[in-house]
């Protein structure tokens, strides 16, 4: 199968920051009292921005007449991931091997920060390969699932968004694709997925449900 683009997310795709960020965040969470079962928090929380991710919290935390988030959450959980950075970031096995057979543009659409998602990129070897179509939630009004930042970055490439590919790990993210109009191939390859992923990726409406870049260099070929 041949795709005027691929736009990858990042987090649990292209990089495995995923399984940190989720381990480091419920840590903190489950101090506080809020606990959440893998599927809640895989297809309620992944995939959001920072913004979004908070507010959704601070709904929970809320609805448990705690009052507000404790103030030093977001900088405790930013800290200590980052840390976990610098010793556990990988780029996702096959990745760099994808990227060599890629023929057309491609991008990425993460809803990092765009200074935390030039750094992982350039942790892990990926920044040069894929720069400059390196998009954030951001940068655009409303983050995933909405469709915007998919929107943006096949605008950034010149390409229809019919004409695109999204590759993506999480309920979230699947959605976005899909109101972008784009395919969407989900992956459980990032490290963080529970058993239950690969379904829920699918009942989202991924076209495609992948383990590995093996598959999608395969299903690209």
């Amino acid at each position: 199968m041949t795709a005027s683009s691929i736009i990858f997310d990042c987090d649990g795709v292209l990089v495995n920051s995923e399984v940190i960020h989720i381990s480091v965040e419920r840590k903190y969470l489950t101090q506080i009292g809020l606990e959440y079962s893998d599927a809640e928090y895989q297809s309620r929380f992944v995939g959001l921005t920072n913004p979004d991710f908070y507010r959704e919290l601070e709904r929970d935390y809320a609805a448990l007449n705690k009052g507000t988030l404790p103030s030093d959450i977001e900088a405790s959980i930013r800290s200590e991931s980052w840390a976990r950075f610098e010793t556990e970031l990988v780029a996702i096995d096959g990745i760099h091997d994808l990227l060599d057979q890629l023929k057309g543009p491609t991008a990425v659409a993460s809803s990092s920060s765009l200074r935390s998602l030039h750094q992982k990129l350039k942790m892990t070897g990926l920044f040069e390969r894929l720069d400059p179509h390196i998009y954030s939630g951001e940068q655009v009004a409303k983050g995933k699932p909405a469709p915007d930042l998919f929107l943006f970055a096949a605008q950034n490439l010149g390409v229809s968004p019919t004409d695109c590919i999204v590759v993506e790990d999480s309920v979230n993210g699947v959605r976005s694709g899909l109101a972008a109009g784009m395919e969407v191939w989900g992956f459980t390859g990032g490290g963080h997925g529970d058993d239950g992923l690969h379904d829920r990726l699918q009942q989202a409406g991924a076209h495609k449900v992948l383990p590995t870049f093996t598959e999608v260099s395969q299903l690209l070929s």
